[in-house]
């Protein structure tokens, strides 16, 4: 099944890393990476991990929620 979920990634010059969120799946959803790419790649893996997650417990996926510029 193919899901529509948004990923934002941003540098943190605090952490010195890229930090990725996933913010239909709440403020717990985050990942970090070394590169851009490592970011986003940790970001998908995460993703489905949730996916998985939550249709193993039978609890509904967030509704994608597009953000407006």
């Amino acid at each position: 099944m193919n899901y529509h979920y948004s990923i934002y990634i941003q540098w943190s010059q605090e952490d010195n890393k890229f930090i990725a969120h996933l913010p239909e799946f709440v403020s717990y959803a985050h990942t970090h990476g070394e590169t851009y790419n490592e970011a986003l790649q940790n970001a998908l893996e995460v993703l489905d991990l949730l996916i998985e997650d939550y249709t193993a417990r039978g609890k509904s996926l967030p509704i994608f929620q597009a953000i407006s510029p």
